[in-house]
């Protein structure tokens, strides 16, 4: 897995190097991920892209009816990659979960194709605005991005800051409460949706010190972006490898990265549940050989 992520970091790298300039969004940050996601899943490239469009629809709609719109255009996709995949399998993680629906009985044919959405889904959707955050966050704070290439060994502690301190979540799947509950003596009535602010939390001066300050060498950098206990994320292991990849392999390749807009005109979705970059404009200059 580690060297399908360098091949393609390498590759939409040697592309950005032909460039000088570009939209790390749709150039690097998006595509990375799809192309790790959709190899495990045997996704052709071509639909890798289609179904990140629709999910980018899901979360900021252009029009009226989109979201639902998007919504047709997956479930169909998906019943037609697991009708495809059934007929002839391979040897991927799709055709290991048909398997585990067919021939064990471990999942029901709505379960699977819900797995199928959430692997593709959660597998780019965080990654692909991570390294955009991270990148932009990164450029922000030219000490931080100075203090990272004089020692990439500090890399992994990056990512864990970019984490905590720009994840693109603002907040948690919603709950509801099956019974009244006081939280911090507030009264939640049975039944009501309950929003948590995992921003909020990565935030908390009584966990952080100095919340607000970007560290890479912060000893406290723990964080909520994966979840925690019963429903800490499976793919986090991936995404971590991933996004240390990614940067990894812009810094190494690029000697310099700066905006080609004001920070302020930076465009974002439209979305109360993430703060991610719909475009980030740089220019690009390669390390020399």
């Amino acid at each position: 897995m580690r060297q399908l992520i360098h091949d393609a970091a390498e590759g939409l790298a040697d592309a950005l190097a032909a460039q000088g300039a570009t939209d790390l969004v749709a150039d690097f940050a998006n595509p990375l991920p799809l192309v790790v996601i959709g190899g495990l899943l045997d996704v052709p490239p071509g639909d890798r892209r289609r179904f990140s469009r629709w999910v980018g629809a899901m979360f900021d709609p252009g029009y009226p009816g989109e979201v639902a719109e998007a919504v047709r255009h997956i479930h169909q996709f998906l019943l037609h990659l697991v009708a495809e995949r059934r007929t002839a399998p391979g040897d991927d993680l799709l055709s290991g979960m048909i398997a585990a629906r067919d021939e064990d009985d471990r999942l029901s044919e709505h379960e699977l194709v819900s797995l199928a959405f959430m692997i593709l889904f959660a597998g780019t959707e965080n990654a692909q605005h991570l390294i955009s955050s991270g990148v932009l966050t990164l450029i922000q704070h030219p000490d931080q991005l100075a203090a990272l290439r004089a020692d990439p060994s500090l890399l992994p502690h990056a990512v864990e800051e970019i984490l905590r301190f720009a994840h693109p979540n603002q907040l948690a799947v919603r709950r509801f409460p099956t019974e009244d509950i006081e939280i911090g003596g507030v009264r939640i009535p049975a039944g009501d949706t309950v929003m948590l602010g995992i921003c909020s939390a990565d935030r908390d001066p009584a966990r952080h010190t100095d919340p607000d300050r970007f560290d890479i060498r912060r000893d406290d950098a723990q964080h909520l972006a994966f979840g925690h206990g019963l429903h800490y994320c499976l793919g986090a292991a991936l995404a971590r490898l991933e996004i240390q990849i990614g940067l990894g392999t812009l810094l190494r390749r690029f000697s310099h990265l700066e905006l080609t807009v004001p920070a302020e005109e930076l465009q974002r979705r439209a979305s109360f549940r993430s703060h991610a970059l719909r475009r980030l404009p740089i220019r690009l200059t390669p390390a020399a050989a």
